[in-house]
């Protein structure tokens, strides 16, 4: 590609802000120059002057956040920067962006975007009446509504004092299926328009990938992106795009987002925009047949999937033509519901009607329920052979949903072939030393790379603990194996520790022996929000926290709070997973060996994440366990250990005390 004049000299003013009389260690007390921030940044620079695509790995500690936010804001271009979480995300713009507007000798602007459930929708706050829901909405939604007034971004976040799990959230959110647009009576108070705007107008724009994904499908499908266009991208913690993208670039329909839209087609029918009892009458005769008949299809769903024991513990069950048959007659009557309240609502919004202005609530709700009947039609097809087919269970929650088998060529076009310059980025990106497995899965051609190991030294701060006897972990004896190993383990270590799991079930029989053996508080996933438990773990001296797949990354706990991870089994997706299956027959397929270039990369990654947590800071030490055997029985146990970091290999308990006596 050309070279973009504005660029010109980029490498070298990079080069000078991160060397020893630069700008960072002259604003920032402290500052030692790392050879591999400064290598980091030095590609990012010249990969933004060039044009292309750079993937680097840059382990734990490399200081790659600032790494690549100096050359986006040197570049004088509008960058947009995507995370794995909105807690990197926030962290760079509360914390990152400051520093260096403080640091840089250069004015410039940023923007902290999320997605729309993040922020009120104050048309929908409107329709919200006092009393008219749970006792919840009279303790909360007084507070809302005197935030609503006062907030200038309208963002979730602001609400500390508010429980997360704020019960009436999801009917005062902004969301692009209940957005009116220009036509919404409160559009110039919007804060999505209000975010937009300022996104359109600064020059470093940080969303995290689910905005990323769902703009970009939203994009693909209709309109009414949020994210403004942009010559270049940094994608952070690049090793979760292909998950996220895969959840976005389906679809899928389920009980919550029926109930949702009975709810809100409810409200509109007693909001005074609809004047004649009849329609009223109609309208609601309409929401009582689809509640009724969605509740008639997902109990239908949930027996044709869940018809043994093995299945009741799955989360995900693929569907099939067999299964889906048996719901087939149900989905009619749905559809059918959605039909009839989609004519009636499209006759409230006719142009000229009394009762109700066009291009209002009406027509937005009409939409609604096409789209609904449409996807409902499509998934119980389920004759496009790019996706693959599932019934997911989360508690109450069920979700007939579809799936892309393969992401690559969608990253592609809509989002590596849109910038002019594309940085992956992540603790964890190679697998045997190559980027080969990340290039494939997302579909990357020719790029720049760079590998940098992370500064700290793993072998003075760490030791690798793999016990000797141990039985294979697919055995009935192994979670009362694994419980025994933990508790001595916990023993040596005072607790301060992480164990995380593959499964709830292994979860729950470690913690039934753990809570019986040992004194230190035992907190466990799931009894809490999660930034509530990390809270209670950090101030809890000696605790133990017993997690899953979601505390294997994007958490950070520094200092000796943390001395041990210890991880159960190795991490290989569920091979009856419905999208891992798909993924799996899908590289049979092709002649490929599933195993060898899919499942043991993917989980290589996961460990490598998971035992990540410890170490977060040159002062951190402790204990990385894992209890597999496999590590060291399996041909391909050696791949996982040239993975980990190079911390000492141990295998007696005692040398774990006396990594802990060496002052």
């Amino acid at each position: 590609m050309p070279e973009v004049p504005a660029l010109s000299g980029l490498v070298e003013k990079t080069a000078d802000v991160f060397g020893a009389g630069g700008a960072l260690a002259q604003a920032l007390p402290g500052y030692e120059p790392r050879a591999s921030q400064a290598a980091m940044a030095d590609a990012v620079a010249d990969v933004m002057v060039e044009g292309g695509v750079l993937l680097a790995e840059a382990g734990t500690g490399t200081g790659k956040t600032l790494a690549y936010l100096v050359p986006a804001i040197l570049s004088r271009q509008r960058v947009l920067v995507s995370t794995g979480t909105k807690n990197l995300q926030e962290q760079i713009f509360f914390k990152d962006i400051p520093t260096l507007r403080d640091a840089l000798d250069v004015p410039f602007t940023a923007t902290c975007m999320k997605g729309r459930a993040n922020y009120l929708c104050l048309h929908r706050l409107d329709q919200l009446h006092d009393g008219s829901g749970p006792a919840s909405h009279d303790v909360f939604l007084p507070i809302v509504r005197e935030w609503s007034a006062r907030t200038e971004t309208g963002d979730r976040a602001e609400l500390l004092d508010l429980p997360e799990d704020l019960p009436f959230w999801s009917e005062v959110s902004a969301t692009a299926d209940t957005c009116l647009g220009t036509e919404c009576p409160r559009y110039t108070e919007c804060f999505v328009t209000r975010m937009r705007q300022r996104a359109a107008e600064s020059d470093v724009v940080i969303v995290n990938h689910h905005l990323l994904c769902a703009d970009a499908a939203v994009r693909r499908n209709t309109f009414g992106e949020v994210i403004p266009a942009c010559a270049h991208i940094v994608v952070d913690e690049a090793h979760q795009l292909e998950d996220i993208a895969t959840q976005y670039f389906g679809f899928g329909i389920s009980n919550y987002r029926l109930e949702d839209y009975a709810r809100d087609v409810e409200r509109f029918s007693r909001s005074g925009a609809v004047t004649t009892p009849q329609a009223v009458t109609e309208l609601d005769k309409g929401v009582a047949r689809v509640r009724d008949h969605a509740r008639a299809f997902f109990s239908e769903i949930a027996f044709a999937h869940r018809t043994s024991d093995r299945l009741r513990a799955e989360e995900r069950v693929r569907a099939t033509d067999a299964t889906l048959g048996d719901v087939r007659t149900a989905a009619a009557f749905l559809s059918g519901a959605l039909d009839a309240i989609e004519g009636t609502l499209a006759l409230l919004a006719r142009p000229g009607d009394d009762d109700v202005p066009p291009g209002q609530d009406a027509t937005t709700l009409a939409r609604r329920a096409g789209e609904l009947r449409e996807e409902l039609r499509a998934l119980l097809r389920a004759d496009d052979p790019a996706y693959v087919y599932f019934v997911e269970f989360r508690g109450k929650g069920i979700v007939l949903r579809a799936a892309p088998i393969d992401v690559s060529g969608i990253m592609r076009e809509l989002l590596f072939d849109r910038m002019r310059t594309t940085v992956l980025t992540s603790a964890t990106l190679t697998v045997d030393g190559t980027f080969e497995y990340v290039r494939g899965r997302l579909g990357i051609g020719a790029c720049d790379e760079i590998q940098l190991r992370s500064e700290f030294d793993y072998t003075r701060q760490a030791i690798l603990y793999l016990p000797r006897r141990m039985p294979d972990p697919r055995l009935p004896d192994f979670a009362t194996a694994a419980g025994r190993e933990v508790i001595e383990i916990l023993k040596r270590t005072r607790g301060r520790a992480f164990v995380l799991f593959t499964s709830y079930a292994s979860l729950r029989a470690v913690q039934a022996m753990a809570e019986m053996a040992l004194d230190y508080p035992i907190l466990v996933q799931g009894t809490a929000p999660r930034s509530q438990l990390l809270t209670r773990f950090r101030e809890t001296p000696h605790s133990v926290l017993l997690a899953t797949s979601s505390f294997w990354q994007g958490v950070d706990v520094v200092g000796d709070a943390l001395s041990c991870v210890i991880i159960d089994k190795l991490p290989f997706a569920s091979p009856g997973d419905p999208v891992t299956a798909a993924r799996i027959d899908a590289l049979k397929i092709r002649g490929e060996e599933p195993f060898d270039t899919y499942q043991v990369p993917l989980a290589i990654l996961a460990l490598q994440q998971g035992l990540g947590r410890l170490i977060r800071h040159r002062t951190d030490r402790g204990v990385l366990a894992v209890l597999d055997p496999r590590l060291r029985t399996k041909g391909y146990g050696r791949r996982f250990l040239a993975s980990l970091p190079p911390a000492p290999v141990v295998h007696d308990l005692g040398a774990i005390e006396g990594f802990f006596s060496i002052v």
